[in-house]
């Protein structure tokens, strides 16, 4: 799969092209993962959605495939800058956005600033608010270990951050945490850069309450990383939003319960249509 040059970087996508079954609606879907991941967490909607819907997945600057950098901190302005840059690239706007985690800090950015390049945005685990104080120092020292030593040296105390219970312990789910580890353990030594922008973001709860865009936000209710509160808190700022709760997910509900998921975000998108 190809790389684009955008915003002084080269990202990383994966497009599944024109729709197999024929397009009844011509339009694409973005796909923004979050911090720690890539656009392979996405894979169980690009399945289900693409015989309907052009499906763009893609890795943020400094993570997965895409290029490195030699910032200090990955902030999100630039990323969100990038996530624009990549949708005029490909000229596939006006799309929608579905994003988790980081990719909703890129979504609700953009649905404020570029709401042209937008048809929707979908946000999964995700803040609008900065990172909390009380999770910042443990996070700068795990930060830190990863940066001078190796990220898998804190990978297991990572997990629980980014992957509910039911996915870590329960019975027949072997496959599937067997999944996660090897996305997380398998991070860049340059990680540090990206993780760096997430924890000194800064909060847009303001900015939000101009979006108009339509807005679906969902949060998985084992989330211990953006807890359900947040979701709340941006339900609560966008005029119509639609808030969903997902059971027996945490962090990283597109992995976790995938088809639970993919089928919530093509009932949101096709009442769009109707």
């Amino acid at each position: 799969m190809p790389r684009i040059a955008v915003n002084g970087t080269e990202l990383y996508y994966e497009d599944s092209g024109t729709p197999s079954g024929g397009s009844a609606t011509g339009q694409a879907i973005i796909f923004s993962h979050g911090l720690l991941m890539n656009c392979a967490m996405f894979a169980g909607q690009v399945a289900a959605l693409r015989a309907r819907y052009r499906c763009i997945a893609y890795d943020h600057r400094g993570q997965g495939k895409s290029a490195a950098s030699d910032m200090r901190c990955i902030d999100m302005e630039t990323v969100a800058a990038d996530g624009a840059a990549l949708i005029e690239a490909l000229g596939v706007g006006p799309v929608h956005f579905c994003g988790l985690s980081m990719g909703g800090f890129v979504a609700m950015r953009l649905a404020a600033r570029r709401p042209e390049l937008l048809r929707s945005i979908i946000l999964l685990e995700t803040s609008a608010q900065p990172e909390p104080a009380e999770n910042v120092g443990s996070y700068k020292k795990m930060n830190a270990v990863a940066r001078w030593l190796h990220f898998r040296l804190v990978a297991p105390r990572v997990m629980p951050i980014m992957f509910g219970q039911t996915l870590l312990t329960a019975p027949g789910r072997d496959a599937d945490r067997a999944a996660a580890r090897a996305m997380l353990f398998g991070n860049r030594r340059d990680i540090w850069r990206a993780v760096n922008g997430v924890i000194e973001r800064k909060g847009i709860e303001e900015e939000i309450t101009r979006i108009r865009v339509p807005t679906l936000i969902a949060v998985g209710d084992e989330d211990v990383a953006t807890k359900p509160e947040k979701a709340e808190a941006i339900a609560a700022a966008i005029p119509g939003a639609k808030l969903v709760r997902i059971p027996r997910a945490g962090h990283s509900s597109s992995m976790e319960e995938p088809a639970f998921v993919s089928n919530m975000i093509a009932e949101f998108l096709q009442g769009l249509i109707a």
